[in-house]
């Protein structure tokens, strides 16, 4: 079993709580869905939100540490169906340190839709460049390791979107894989303005 740092540790329990409280306020997530990890320093091992605890009711006593290969290190709770896909990532992309995974409605809308995301603004262009669009796996189930860590396995892409599912954001701290998930909500927002308002112009 790996040696955690207390101080990492804490400090990481900290971050964690105030960017899924930011992921809240901001309605990238409601209720218990999504999650989010980060990696602990000097070992390797993540520490995650728990399943059935919502966002806005992470505390440091319920947050979980597993290893990479999911093996539970500390905590109580039951883990998340995404833990899976969170330490594959972990492990195929060894330059990040934090993954933010929410189902925030309108890039959702677009993934349910079967579609990817246009990159249309300069920000979302020179920041992310292009979204894909991972499919749901071969038993139409969510997506999981199989299905997300080939396409993100590439250094280039550091975000994706899951068919019928949500986002995955991912950076070398927590707050640059939330700033990429509060990205793809608002380029999906503006392709959708984007999109209407040329169904509404007048025929030349």
């Amino acid at each position: 079993m790996p040696e955690l740092d207390e101080n990492d540790l804490e400090a990481k329990k900290f971050a964690l709580i105030q960017i899924a409280k930011r992921c809240f306020k901001q309605k990238l997530q409601t209720n218990a869905g999504g999650n989010l990890s980060v990696k602990l320093a000097g070992a390797d091992a993540i520490l995650i939100k728990p399943s059935g605890i919502g966002f806005s009711e992470c505390t440091p006593d319920n947050l979980l540490v597993f290893d990479l290969d999911g093996n539970r290190i500390a905590g109580h709770g039951k883990p998340s169906k995404d833990l899976n896909f969170h330490a594959a990532l972990y492990r195929v992309r060894p330059d990040i340190g934090a993954v933010v995974h929410v189902h925030s409605p309108w890039a959702t809308g677009w993934a349910s839709a079967g579609r990817e995301i246009p990159c249309l603004t300069v920000q979302s262009k020179e920041k992310i460049g292009r979204i894909p669009l991972i499919p749901l796996s071969q038993n139409g189930g969510p997506q999981g390791p199989g299905e997300i860590a080939p396409v993100m396995s590439d250094r280039r892409v550091n975000a994706a979107a899951l068919a019928s599912h949500g986002t995955i954001g991912i950076g070398r701290t927590l707050m640059q894989a939330q700033y990429l998930v509060e990205l793809i909500e608002e380029t999906a927002h503006i392709a959708w303005a984007k999109e209407s308002l040329a169904r509404e112009a007048p025929a030349a």
